[in-house]
């Protein structure tokens, strides 16, 4: 039997028929073997969607593989082509129904009123005529090769030709390529095309690997646009300033016309963070010492390190420290929902995130932390059941740990300092009373001995050094938190007081800042609620003037609340808002006076020591 073939019409349209002969629809209309009901034929030709059930419905899964094997087929054999590629010196033959349904390019030129949709052969400037060739393939058979000695030209010819997926898979195959020696050139070229996501992995890469690639050719190949680039950048990977001058000068002289380049590029080095030492030998350097305005430069720097009380009034984008050389933030222990947090993690500025990297051999709290040699020393605490006055050490380059001689008294809720050398453990509780006396660890003698006791005693205090100074701040002494402020002179072994904070604050966090004291958070007792009880106040104290400052409060009330400097930034981290222990972060700017979120940590926790090390 002939099959059952169904040609569907709009109403209204007429079939032309050869004279004598009777029309398509009379036939249809005539013969019951074609023609089932009225209502088919009414369906057929309104192109409505078919009402015969699901299982008369057919879908031939291979179709369109089928069909774009023939339509390669009729490429290769050059059959019913419509349009000649023009690249260069070769000829190309393609289908316009093929090219226009894979190319946002070639369908916007076909289905237009230009020129090019008219025209036989198309001209096509500036594009790789083996690159062409290879995309108008793709666009038969969606396979192409990616190989490294002509990707460019490829990615080159398909932003041209709008082919997103070719693109795609030409920038995910440049970035498993960067290395050193090609890193810049990609970025470069992935700029000039628009790959915006390569052209970040490419910045990127070359940002984590600075050091090698300041050592390739490309480096000292860069035009000054893109050494300027370089050099605003504070996500460089370096262990400090100098070795972004020592960079700067190796490119210099690598083309001496570029010396005339220098007050530029000066200009976004860091001078006031460089070693004085180094300093002074810019001054003299024959690259710099006849230019004006590198020596006024280099004459900031120098007046950064002769006048640090005025550091405060000098700060600008060149005392803004990179990200990769103010080291690495901790956040050591602390009270979480399981009652006692053992993880350490750390901070990376550069890339603003957390990570565990160690363990405490058991719990603590309300210990404290400090940092002698690039170590930190974890002091005392309770464990849960009794106060401690064990000490150990924690080495995050071999991320080994060690265990030091203990204080004499057990101390919880105490506060750690290093101050010129020593390491001082101040008040807290021994599980019986409020602690008013101090403790002094010698790293050289390795042993602990008493020093003048405060005149308070106080538990849940902060403990800072600014000026030479240890200072203790709030606290509680039993019932009642404590504002007021006393300061240890070493060399007097004498504890004074100082002007009394605006709140009362325990469990508070306190850090400085070019000649400031900022106490932040905590709690007052006794309170009448617990809104009133936490707090997110944040006081500045100037030692010049003894005086207490309010600046701009956190964005969240923070008791218990980890403080460190890290850069030029005071970091809140963690804490307890009275019903939660807190994983968020802020970060404060003293130049700003904002307060603005950072990654939040893979634990809350609230009473954590954190602490910044160069590592």
């Amino acid at each position: 039997m002939s099959p059952d073939w169904r040609v569907p019409v709009q109403q209204g349209d007429q079939l032309e028929t050869p004279p004598g002969s009777s029309s398509l629809l009379e036939t249809w209309l005539e013969n019951p073997r074609t023609s089932n009901s009225s209502a088919t034929l009414s369906s057929c030709m309104s192109m409505e969607p078919c009402a015969c059930p699901e299982e008369c419905m057919f879908t031939a899964l291979s179709h369109a593989d089928v069909t774009f094997r023939k339509m390669e087929g009729y490429l290769r054999s050059r059959q019913l082509c419509d349009v000649i590629l023009v690249a260069g010196e070769r000829r190309i033959p393609a289908h316009r129904l093929v090219l226009s349904s894979v190319s946002d390019y070639f369908a916007a030129m076909f289905t237009s009123d230009v020129r090019e949709a008219k025209q036989d052969e198309v001209k096509m400037e500036g594009v790789d005529p083996d690159a062409l060739w290879v995309l108008v393939q793709y666009a038969y058979t969606g396979r192409l090769e990616l190989r490294e000695d002509t990707i460019e030209s490829l990615l080159s010819a398909s932003c041209l030709l709008q082919l997103s997926s070719v693109v795609q898979a030409c920038c995910s195959f440049l970035m498993k390529q960067l290395h050193p020696s090609n890193c810049l050139g990609i970025r470069s070229y992935a700029d000039a095309q628009g790959c915006h996501d390569l052209q970040r992995a490419a910045h990127a890469y070359t940002m984590d690997h600075f050091l090698e690639v300041v050592a390739g050719q490309e480096f000292l190949l860069l035009p000054v646009e893109e050494m300027e680039r370089l050099l605003t950048s504070d996500d460089i990977n370096v262990p400090d300033e100098e070795t972004v001058v020592t960079s700067l000068l190796t490119w210099v002289r690598h083309d001496t016309t570029r010396q005339r380049h220098l007050p530029l590029l000066l200009a976004h080095i860091r001078l006031p963070l460089l070693q004085p030492q180094f300093l002074a030998d810019l001054e003299s350097n024959p690259l710099l010492r006849d230019s004006v305005e590198c020596q006024r430069l280099l004459m900031e720097g120098m007046k950064y390190h002769l006048l640090p009380q005025r550091r405060p009034l000098l700060q600008s984008p060149r005392t803004r420290p990179r990200k990769a050389t103010v080291g690495a933030m901790f956040a050591v222990g602390g009270m979480d929902a399981t009652k006692g947090a053992t993880s350490i993690e750390q901070y990376c500025l550069r890339r603003d995130t957390w990570r565990q990297v160690a363990t405490m051999s058991g719990r603590r709290l309300q210990f404290g932390v400090a940092v002698l040699d690039s170590r930190l020393y974890v002091v005392g605490g309770r464990d849960g059941l009794k106060t401690l006055n064990t000490v150990e050490c924690y080495n995050p380059h071999s991320k080994t740990w060690s265990v030091m001689p203990p204080m004499s008294t057990h101390r919880h809720g105490l506060g750690v300092a290093v101050l010129e050398g020593p390491m001082y453990a101040v008040g807290g509780h021994d599980g019986w009373s409020y602690l008013s006396t101090v403790e002094r660890w010698d790293p050289q003698a390795r042993q602990w001995s008493f020093v003048a006791s405060m005149a308070t005693p106080r538990s849940t205090v902060g403990v800072a050094v600014l000026n030479g100074k240890l200072y203790a701040v709030g606290g509680r002494d039993g019932s009642s938190c404590l504002r007021s402020v006393e300061c240890f002179d070493p060399h007097t072994n004498r504890w004074s007081g100082c002007a009394p904070m605006a709140k009362r604050r325990g469990g508070v966090g306190v850090a400085t800042w070019h000649g400031f004291l900022y106490a932040i958070g905590g709690h007052d007792a006794p309170a009448s609620s617990l809104a009133s009880r936490l707090s997110d106040c944040v006081e500045r104290y100037d030692p010049q003037t003894d005086v207490w400052t309010a600046v701009a409060p956190m964005s969240i009330s923070r008791d218990a609340v980890g403080v460190c400097l890290l850069g030029d930034r005071l970091y809140a981290v963690g804490g307890y808002d009275g019903q939660v222990y807190l994983n968020t972060v802020e970060a404060y700017d003293p130049q700003t006076n904002e307060w603005t979120q950072v990654a939040p940590l893979c634990l809350g926790r609230a009473g954590a020591c954190v602490v910044a090390v160069r590592l």
